[in-house]
């Protein structure tokens, strides 16, 4: 086995060189100070352990059909905005929700230059919903 992975790779080191490019991009850019992932249940947690703030990033209409428990809705285009709403919980670990994952991280990002302890909901709340958990809609 280890012998026919080095002759591939000697014969075809273009694809080599091209595979390891990738990876090392994606490493790096995973890497690269952006805010830790949760799993919901590390996020269940922290919420419980650290008393940690739950931000939901998602427009207020997706907010109002269902969000975590004691979740704060700043949407993420007015993040920047809305620091003084944040700044009494400088404190505490803050975990980022999105609708899958995606957005929190780059959301993420100003937090952290700001000094917060930044965390984000692998997944979002589709997440959050596929592993059973509750949300609430008021």
């Amino acid at each position: 086995m280890m012998n026919q992975l080095i002759e591939f790779s000697i014969n075809h080191w273009e694809m080599v060189a091209v595979f390891v490019a990738i990876a090392a991009t994606l490493i790096f850019v995973e890497t690269r100070g952006g805010a830790r992932g949760l799993t919901s249940a590390a996020a269940t947690n922290l919420i419980n352990d650290k008393d940690a703030v739950v931000v939901d990033i998602r427009p207020a209409n997706e907010f109002r059909t269902g969000h975590l428990t004691g979740s704060i809705n700043i949407p993420s285009a007015k993040l920047k905005d809305s620091a003084s709403t944040l700044e009494k919980h400088k404190s505490s670990p803050i975990i980022l929700v999105c609708k899958t994952g995606m957005t929190a991280g780059s959301s993420a990002k100003e937090l952290i230059k700001s000094g917060y302890d930044v965390y984000k909901l692998q997944g979002g709340i589709t997440e959050w919903q596929n592993a059973g958990l509750p949300l609430v809609k008021k």
